[in-house]
């Protein structure tokens, strides 16, 4: 028992430690500054603790009823994305103790961001829907206040955009789980599903019907078209905020939750080969286009990288839609691979914002000799994104390709000819501000235009570094990921 109350730890322990900074108003930068980093570095020590090494029994918090209860359990689900979390929480908390002090309100800053770090971590310890489902919830409430950090009337607008969304899609997603409720065994996350097959046999046009409005409810915050506007929208947050929503905590909470429906609830015996898996195909292949051509258009560098998100996460509902192992697998390699390469490109965008307040892809002409660590880290990471061999995104890109030619399915070429166009346009999007800032169509600009124009101190600069070199390692080095993603997918972990 005590063993399986760990499992609650890391998702306290962040959130009431969240809770004591924001009533404590703590104003002392460098106090703040130890006592968030502490926290932060803890609790990612917990929850690799409780993953890799605590008990795999599921703790029962709450039994409302023989379907309806609040779970914990550990599965190879949750060690992958409860990982990622992990490691790229604590190098985006260092980041943000440089770039927050010209935004002001740090200490509401620190304490949201602190408290969405458990929540997070309760999305990938949720052993049911039900569970899931109320840590999704919380995720809206606890990020909205970081959308909305600035309170002008940009940020005031996104957050409202942002709650209409979010709310939306969780009316949707709510249908998904009364019908589990209904038509399942329980609500336990089990790979295969948990459908009555007799039950579901008598409506199963009617559960495709739910599944589609489910998987849209969770897409939302997978930002799948037609709800992706509230995500080029939130740029105007602060860029660790950006960062995280883009890169690790609402968009892949999104994925993750899609992956528990599709494989774990549903069941993709019930799904494979139907209408609704042909729909989901489309709309993941048309996002894919869509988010490109969006980035390809848009001159502010951080929503360039928002569309871009919205491109890359249907690459991995696209592995997921296709419904096998090999789909699943390849997937979730873009999953860890999109986290790091992103989050890399925002932070980037917020050195350039941070250093020269500039925002925009035609003010940076000429910046790359200026600010060499920055520009080097961009390049680096807009290397992986396009795809080119041996990089991350080759790997990934890849392995979804060869799972959709595998499926046999004509639907899944569509996908493969939006992943072909897709990296064409990546290409353009990224390389276009590379070249800018590395070789300026003017030659000579006033003396003044430079002014200020450097690398940032150390606290940006080393986390650029260290995700630059991990983006490196894992694009060389993809075997040991496929072969735990493999474990997953088949349901051996």
């Amino acid at each position: 028992m005590k063993e399986q109350f760990l499992l609650l730890l890391p998702i306290l322990f962040p959130v009431i430690a969240g809770m004591v900074l924001l009533i404590s108003k703590l104003e002392d930068r460098e106090k703040r500054q130890k006592y968030v980093a502490s926290v932060v570095i803890l609790n990612a020590i917990f929850v690799l603790l409780v993953l890799y090494f605590g008990s795999k029994d599921a703790f029962v918090l709450h039994k409302f009823s023989q379907k309806l209860s609040l779970i914990l359990h550990i599965d190879g689900m949750s060690m992958v994305f409860g990982t990622m979390v992990s490691i790229l929480w604590v190098i985006t908390t260092f980041y943000a103790f440089e770039y927050m002090k010209h935004e002001g309100m740090e200490t509401k800053f620190f304490s949201f961001f602190t408290m969405t770090f458990g929540i997070v971590v309760g999305i990938a310890f949720s052993g049911n829907m039900l569970t899931l489902y109320l840590f999704y919830e919380f995720l809206t409430l606890v990020t909205l206040p970081l959308v909305m950090h600035n309170s002008d009337g940009k940020t005031r607008y996104a957050g409202r955009i942002y709650l209409i969304y979010m709310m939306g899609g969780a009316s949707l997603a709510f249908i998904g789980l009364v019908f589990l409720v209904i038509y399942g065994n329980s609500l336990d996350f089990v790979m295969g599903g948990i459908l009555n097959t007799e039950l579901a046999a008598k409506d199963e046009e009617m559960l495709h019907i739910v599944y589609l409005l489910a998987f849209f409810g969770f897409g939302v915050k997978a930002a799948v078209l037609p709800f992706y506007y509230w995500l080029p929208t939130a740029a105007v947050a602060p860029t660790p905020v950006t960062a995280l929503l883009h890169a690790v905590a609402v968009v892949k909470a999104g994925v993750f939750a899609i992956i528990r429906l599709t494989y774990y609830n549903f069941g993709t015996e019930f799904l494979r080969g139907t209408w609704t898996q042909n729909v989901i195909l489309v709309m993941t292949a048309l996002t894919i286009v869509f988010g490109s051509t969006m980035a390809l258009r848009t001159p502010h560098i951080k929503r360039r990288y928002g569309y871009s998100t919205i491109s890359n996460l249907s690459y991995i509902l696209f592995g997921i839609a296709l419904m096998t192992p090999a789909g699943l697998s390849a997937g979730l390699l873009h999953m860890i691979y999109h986290a790091v390469l992103k989050i890399t490109l925002f932070f980037c965008a917020g050195a350039i914002l941070y250093q020269n307040h500039r925002e925009y892809a035609y003010e940076i002409e000429g910046f790359g000799t200026k600010m060499p660590m920055i520009f080097f880290s961009m390049t680096v990471v807009s290397i992986g994104m396009a795809g080119i061999p041996p990089f991350a995104g080759f790997h990934s890109k890849w392995a979804l390709g060869t799972a959709a030619v595998a499926t046999e399915n004509p639907v899944a070429y569509l996908g493969i000819a939006a992943l072909i166009l897709s990296a064409l346009l990546t290409v353009l999007y990224l390389f276009s501000l590379v070249i800018k800032a590395y070789f300026p169509v003017k030659k000579q600009y006033p003396t003044w235009y430079y002014d200020g124009v450097a690398d940032p101190n150390r606290l940006m600069t080393i986390p650029l570094l260290v995700l630059s070199m991990i983006s490196v390692v894992i694009g060389l080095y993809p075997k040991p990921f496929l072969q735990v993603f493999d474990a997953i997918s088949q349901g051996l972990l």
